[in-house]
């Protein structure tokens, strides 16, 4: 069977060019709860009309409801899993857990698929959800053809893969840049792209983590998924219409057509390349441009008097725009072609056997010979993808209702349901009853703008009564305007009850047994561990057991080494844990342990709680990326103990892409920390066993809050970074007495929404 082709809709007009250029399948966002919130998206008229023509055409349509959801907007929240159901959606695409349990409960007829945000990256994560009731898994685009293959073989699992579009460097779901910088999360729809910012760093001032696009191409027919998915929710209708095209064309066996691929990247592409599919690839970042390029189609000769001269090796005509690479600027310089001649000759268009002069604008950048010119805007390519669009309303979701007429001597009435109206009259004879009968079918059929249509008409006229036209009419027109559908109205389910308040107590968690040398252990109730593959038992020797709890990363791209060094911790005694991702619930055993979930797993309302503790989690930690109202809120009706971290050296980005200029074939393999500096701040990035990880020189310190969250637990941590005894007894001391240590960080706590 041919996988799914799922196209993404910024707006209803993408949703109809995907359809047009052959989607199975297209995925949208709603006004609230989308992860691209700056899109344009869809509201509730647009969606019911979008959802009845899909369905018209066989075709299905999945609904983006993948934030991260805050206590106070649960209600809100229900609305927009109200309009999903009575739309007929065919699945939500989701991140947070307290979604998924309200759609359990409150919506079985939604499918769940879960979002890339989820950070699915094995197969026991993938089974782990599946467990949890997830009918599909959108999978982390860092995959190789290999790991995904493993994963699509699970039974009974919807497997879906990115197949083209923008990248982000860090895994989605951990990236917490945007927000604890900028107060902008992307796990809430609202990222700034600080990844695409300039950073100095050990290569001088470069774009270190601005990704490439993916493009899989026919690389495409190898992946043995359900559904192949192309990025682009914040793209035009053009670029949604040619990108789906162009794989349209691919899965029907027609091949990658190159002037099919040409006309993409003249209307949006960044460099294209196929990430992780092959395996590890350094060749993905775009460190010197950012942003839309264009299609390759020379370089440039000369420029003399105001003019740039060049052989293009594709057709071009005035009112195209230009982009050519300038060094020392960090976007391509632009500009329309106003002015063209050839040969001297001013022309509309040139072919590709033309030399060209074109006019440039006034102050141009400085242009020298040998520099890439792209052709970035074609009119040409402007006009080759029409599609129709069905009228207004013409294929608008219409619940189905009956209705029963009774003609009468004296009266009329019509009953559907519970809803009923009646006309006076007098009624004789008919001359023709069969041209009464279809008179009231006529009228009744007529349910215009209203949310319903007629599915059935009976009439009882037992003595073949005439009734007017005018009066069928006015009855119609009474009783639709009485009848209203409800449609489906969603209720939070129960939370689990509330826990019994007890005093805070302490953690400590680190990487390093050292840094607990001039720690009196005896003031934590727990002490954390985080674990890597490297990590010995003997390490805890001289740890009392009952007190150590270990951490599983959220990354662990080889589940199997980590299931033998899961089963030997098990052996030895060891029954605390605490899980990152979605992997470590199915390596763990079900019963006999005490399970905790961290922050990686966000827990952001009473709801993703509940789920939490009805799949096996004693305990949930607070999001670094929260605000101080929400933390308020959740700790106070936690059906769970709440952790709060109080210090910590946060990842702002987790990433599989390297960051080390060498090539992998030199690489030393050793732990590695690189300085850079960002616009504002100092920050470091940590290359570790082939993955990234950047900090801001700055910890994160919620000590000063402490006291107004009524948290369960109190987190300290000392992990990633290098750290002294001495540091950190130190630092224990001012934290642990609810002050902030000096030049920390406080991410979001004090403002008031993210």
């Amino acid at each position: 069977m041919k996988p799914e082709l799922l196209a993404p809709a910024g707006d209803i007009e993408a949703g109809y060019a995907a359809l047009y250029y052959g989607a199975d399948a297209v995925y949208l966002g709603l006004k609230h709860f989308s992860a691209r919130a700056t899109a344009t998206n869809f509201d509730d008229n647009e969606l019911n009309n979008f959802v009845g023509y899909a369905h018209h055409l066989k075709r299905k349509v999945y609904v983006t409801i993948n934030t991260l959801v805050q206590e106070t907007e649960l209600p809100a929240l229900l609305n927009s899993l109200d309009v999903c159901s009575n739309c007929g959606v065919d699945g939500i695409i989701l991140q947070d857990l307290g979604v998924a349990r309200i759609i359990k409960s409150q919506y079985p007829e939604l499918e769940l698929h879960a979002s890339t945000q989820m950070a699915v990256h094995n197969k026991q994560g993938a089974l782990a959800l599946q467990k949890m009731g997830f009918k599909r898994v959108v999978l982390a685009r860092e995959l190789s053809a290999a790991e995904i293959k493993d994963i699509a073989s699970i039974p009974d699992l919807e497997t879906e893969a990115f197949i083209h579009g923008a990248l982000c460097y860090s895994y989605s779901g951990l990236c917490l840049f945007s927000s604890l910088e900028s107060g902008r999360s992307a796990n809430r729809g609202k990222c700034l792209y600080p990844c695409r910012s300039v950073f100095r760093g050990e290569n001088g001032e470069k774009h270190y983590f601005s990704m490439k696009d993916m493009a899989l191409q026919e690389e495409v027919l190898k992946l043995p998924v359900t559904s192949l998915k192309i990025e682009g929710r914040k793209k035009t209708a053009l670029y949604v219409a040619a990108v789906t095209d162009y794989y349209r064309n691919i899965l029907d066996g027609k091949g990658a057509v190159a002037q099919k691929e040409e006309n993409i990247k003249q209307i949006f592409s960044r460099p294209w390349c196929k990430f992780m599919l092959r395996g590890k690839d350094k060749n993905v970042v775009d460190h010197d441009f950012v942003g839309h390029r264009g299609l390759l189609i020379g370089k440039v000769s000369q420029v003399a008097n105001g003019r740039l001269i060049f052989k293009p090796n594709h057709k071009i005509a005035r009112h195209d725009g230009l982009q050519i690479d300038v060094a020392g600027q960090e976007k391509p310089f632009g500009f329309s072609i106003q002015n063209m001649s050839v040969n001297g000759r001013h022309v509309f268009e040139a072919s590709s056997k033309d030399e060209v002069s074109i006019t440039l604008p006034p102050k141009s950048p400085l242009i020298s010979k040998g520099q890439n010119v792209y052709l970035a805007s074609s009119s040409e390519v402007k006009g080759t993808y029409d599609y129709t669009r069905p009228k207004d309303g013409e294929y608008t979701h219409r619940h189905d209702i009956k209705v029963e007429l009774d003609i009468f001597a004296d009266k009329i009435s019509a009953r559907c349901g519970a809803f009923c109206t009646e006309l006076k009259g007098k009624f004789e004879a008919a001359s023709n009853i069969e041209k009464t009968t279809e008179a009231a079918d006529k009228a009744f059929n007529k349910t215009g703008d209203t949310e319903f249509k007629l599915k059935g008409l009976t009439i009882n006229n037992p003595e073949s009564l005439f009734v007017p036209v005018s009066m069928l009419n006015d009855l119609r027109r009474s009783l639709y305007e009485k009848i209203h559908f409800e449609g489906k109205h969603g209720k939070l389910p129960s939370a689990l009850p509330a826990r019994a308040p007890k005093s805070a107590q302490w953690i400590i968690r680190t990487d390093n047994i050292d840094n607990l040398r001039m720690v009196d252990l005896s003031r934590f109730a727990e002490i954390e561990f985080l674990l890597t593959c490297d990590t010995k038992i003997d390490v805890f020797d001289n740890l009392p057991k009952n007190k150590v709890r270990l951490v599983l990363p959220a990354l662990a791209r080889d589940a199997v080494v980590w299931s033998k060094k899961i089963s030997s911790f098990l052996g030895a005694g060891y029954k605390k844990w605490t899980i990152g991702n979605w992997w470590g619930l199915n390596l763990l055993p079900e019963q006999g342990i005490d399970l905790a979930f961290d922050n990686s797993l966000y827990t952001l309302n009473t709801q993703a709680i509940s789920m939490a503790g009805e799949i096996g989690a004693n305990r949930v930690c607070l999001s670094f990326e929260d605000t101080l109202g929400n933390m308020c809120s959740v700790a106070e009706l936690s059906p769970l103990p709440v952790v709060m971290p109080l210090y910590s050296d946060v990842p702002l980005f987790s990433s599989a892409v390297c960051i080390r200029s060498n090539s992998c074939s030199q690489c030393p393999k050793d732990t590695r920390w690189i300085k850079l500096r960002g616009e504002d701040h100092n920050y470091s990035a940590l290359s570790m066993n082939c993955q990234t990880f950047v900090f801001d020189n700055r910890p994160l310190c919620f000590a000063a809050e402490a006291l107004k969250v009524k948290a369960d637990f109190y987190r300290v941590d000392f992990c990633y970074k290098e750290y002294s005894a001495e540091r950190v007894a130190a630092i224990l001391t001012q934290v642990m007495n609810y002050k902030d240590i000096d030049n920390c960080a406080k991410g979001n706590i004090n403002r008031s929404v993210i």
